[in-house]
């Protein structure tokens, strides 16, 4: 059933928001006249229970050092057991705040520089990002095309831990740009493979609450208690609730020497004290949001549908990849016959839309583009209307 709740449209402009107000800081674009597509958060508001937590915090007034407490971890616990049928010991908890940043002392913690990590393309920008930047060098094991969807190639990927010997591997979990979610099965053949190698398996999940048309979550903590030790999951409700400036993400490391070796890594870096709204709004979201995310994720599912049937349609020269899960629509624009640049400036020009281009995921997303689905219907409908008239322009 449509929830007109998030029919509601919010002026997110002049409230610093990167995606709103910075396209001309972070794109060299003026985005007066644009309908920004590109950042990876939702243009809805978060749930009115959080919105209440923060309210309660506020008015009390003070905000001196604050550290997580029984309720934090017990509603980080009882989510997970909730929600992805996984039971996680308070120990295994560490928390920083951000997953990029937690991802980025792991790879300090368990590489050197110069030593490979291995993603799958086409990637989330930030990991790439963030191995160049550690002096570490980036490993792809592509994601195989099987028409509009992907899979894994585990035999390419064998082959590259027996080149490479890497000692660290990034899953993305749901997977950011693809919306693909990962099962039981591959999960499984990856993790014996990540420890026949020796090679420490990250896995972000931070969409993982955002699974499409009744998609269940697997996460690689549902694997046998084996293969455990050498995996770290990285979470957060920053996805789920749209709390992403309000920093807080969860590293759940059930091998205890990794995790006391990650503790250590946070305390020579000072990260040993919290957000007090963070952790306001996060154990609010977790405790409190089940009913508001089951309405979001039909909302979701039905944005995906009718803007899926909208370009079968209208635009069909472009193809959408299935997704099982995110608010992005990873779709291949291969058939325009234009190079990343003309993409770009046609998307910009004739479309009016500012998309994440493809070729920031790395070399296998050249010819696509990202567009953020997660935004009240109106925006969808002036995107279908800005695509159609590219369509127009280019066929002049």
């Amino acid at each position: 059933m449509h929830n007109a709740h998030f029919d509601l449209v919010i002026d997110r402009r002049n409230t610093n928001s990167i995606k709103w107000d910075c396209m001309n800081q972070y794109l060299g674009l003026d985005g007066t006249d644009l309908l920004p597509m590109w950042v990876s958060d939702f243009d809805f508001a978060c749930p009115d229970a959080v919105k209440a937590a923060l309210q309660r915090r506020v008015e009390h007034g003070v905000f001196g050092y604050s550290e997580r407490r029984d309720d934090y971890f017990e509603a980080v616990q009882q989510w997970f057991t909730r929600r992805h049928r996984v039971t996680i010991k308070r120990e295994w908890i560490q928390s920083i705040e951000g997953v990029i940043p937690g991802i980025s002392l792991l790879l300090q913690m368990l590489t050197r520089p110069g030593d490979g990590v291995v993603i799958q393309g086409p990637c989330y920008g930030s990991f790439a990002k963030i191995i160049g930047l550690n002096e570490r060098r980036l490993l792809d094991n592509p994601l195989r095309r099987e028409g509009t969807r992907y899979e894994m190639d585990l035999r390419h990927l064998e082959q590259l831990f027996i080149r490479e010997q890497p000692a660290v591997m990034i899953l993305c979990n749901p997977h950011n740009p693809t919306g693909r979610a990962w099962e039981q099965a591959e999960l499984h053949a990856l993790a014996v493979l990540c420890q026949q190698h020796k090679v420490t398996l990250i896995s972000d999940e931070i969409w993982a609450d955002l699974q499409l048309n009744g998609h269940q979550h697997c996460s690689v903590l549902t694997l046998p208690d084996h293969l455990l030790s050498h995996l770290v999951v990285a979470t957060s409700a920053s996805k789920s609730f749209g709390l992403s400036s309000l920093r807080i993400s969860n590293f759940i490391l059930p091998d205890a020497n990794l995790r006391q070796r990650f503790k250590q890594r946070l305390d020579a870096h000072g990260l040993d004290v919290f957000n007090a709204l963070s952790m306001e709004a996060a154990t609010a979201a977790y405790r409190e949001g089940d009913v508001w995310l089951d309405d979001l994720l039909v909302y979701l599912s039905d944005n995906r549908r009718w803007f899926a049937a909208q370009l079968a349609h209208r635009i069909p020269a472009l193809t959408l990849m299935d997704a099982d899960a995110t608010y992005l629509a990873w779709i291949d624009c291969s058939a325009l016959g234009l190079s990343d640049d003309e993409l770009k400036c046609h998307m910009i020009e004739h479309a009016s839309i500012v998309p994440s281009m493809g070729i920031s995921f790395g070399e296998a997303g050249s010819g696509f583009i990202r567009l953020n689905l997660g935004c009240p219907r109106q925006y969808l409908e002036q995107a279908i209307s800005g695509l159609a008239h590219l369509m127009i322009e280019h066929a002049v």
